[in-house]
């Protein structure tokens, strides 16, 4: 007759059977499998097309979600090509101290990593981040996943900066909501269709940490690659938080997932010392550019982040133990007390 023919059919497992009469992929053409897996206590919907006569496919499970006006979304994370630009411009990230380290300041189209334990300043580099952006008529685009939208203006305020003006302006655009309101894959399409609304030049999350509880782990590395891939293909700045498992560092889950898909790394840490507690911060990674590899302590006041000179005679700070070395002269007055 010549038509084209769509059968459907209701498998009795998720994996095995490919149907349920064990004849129906072989009198078709093409099979697809569409699967809603319940893993770690999530569901996640995957399509697979496992037979497609006459062409090349892709091969394996894609995420997908189901969304009113738009249907089936497919994440189809094979398709992604390593084919996006690298400019050599740089911007500011806010502070100039940070500049320095970092070589001159981050890469226009590059993907930063900022971690470390709470209250450690994550979100004051994201909003010295935004500001730094808006101040220069760049267009910003925050995403919140621990903090409502007044809190995080109130804190800002603390800080010197004025999230609601800069709103009202048009240079920022505040999006916060909590990551269990919806699936990881909901939220994916939600993130690109706000970029591409807006069109921003510096884009913040804060933070992976909140979004890796309601996913499994391969969802969370596919929701990851996905949102780099996309901010590096539109040239745009990203900058990513996470945080530390304990409050003296050690490496997190989101850290060691993403670390490789991005293009610098930015430690932040407590120091113990001498019964205060102390802040450090180091630039761990940065692509392309030369960058400070001292461990230099910063305080917080009500204008920002100040960062100071580099500790010294302290050893074991990234992993949590520091501990205290004595400098040639304390070794020198030792002897000649003994």
């Amino acid at each position: 007759m010549g038509v084209t023919a769509v059968l459907t059919a209701e498998r009795i497992a998720e994996y095995g059977e490919i149907a349920r009469y064990g004849i129906e992929e072989f009198v078709t053409d093409n099979v697809i499998i569409l699967r809603n897996v319940l893993e770690e206590e999530k569901r996640r919907r995957t399509i697979e097309i496992l037979k497609f006569r006459g062409t090349s496919h892709q091969k394996g499970e894609f995420s997908f979600t189901i969304m009113p006006k738009k249907g089936m979304v497919i994440v189809p994370l094979s398709a992604i090509e390593l084919k996006q630009k690298s400019s050599d411009l740089r911007i500011t990230s806010g502070n100039s101290d940070l500049d320095n380290m970092c070589g001159g300041g981050f890469f226009r189209d590059s993907i930063l990593l900022v971690s470390g334990a709470t209250g450690t300043g994550k979100t004051l580099m994201v909003t010295e981040f935004t500001a730094a952006g808006a101040k220069k008529g760049e267009r910003c685009l925050l995403f919140a996943f621990e903090e409502s939208r007044e809190q995080l203006f109130r804190n800002a305020t603390g800080w010197g900066v004025d999230f609601r003006q800069l709103e009202e302006q048009g240079s920022l655009k505040v999006v916060a909501q909590y990551p269990e309101a919806s699936s990881l894959e909901d939220l994916l399409i939600s993130i690109k269709d706000t970029i591409s609304a807006f069109k921003p030049q510096r884009v913040a999350v804060d933070s992976l940490s909140a979004l890796e509880r309601v996913s499994t782990v391969r969802s969370f590395r596919e929701f990851v690659i996905s949102v780099t891939s996309f901010i590096k293909h539109q040239e745009i700045t990203g900058i990513f938080t996470s945080t530390t498992p304990t409050l003296l560092g050690g490496t997190s889950v989101t850290e060691a997932h993403i670390s490789t898909l991005t293009d610098s790394i930015i430690l932040l840490r407590y120091v113990e010392m001498y019964g205060e507690m102390r802040r450090g911060i180091t630039v761990l990674k940065m692509r392309g550019s030369q960058h400070d590899k001292d461990i230099r302590e910063f305080i917080i006041d009500g204008q920002g982040m100040h960062i100071g000179r580099a500790f010294r005679n302290v050893s074991g700070i990234l992993s949590g133990n520091p501990v205290f070395q004595p400098s040639e002269f304390d070794q020198l007055q030792g002897l000649f007390n003994k």
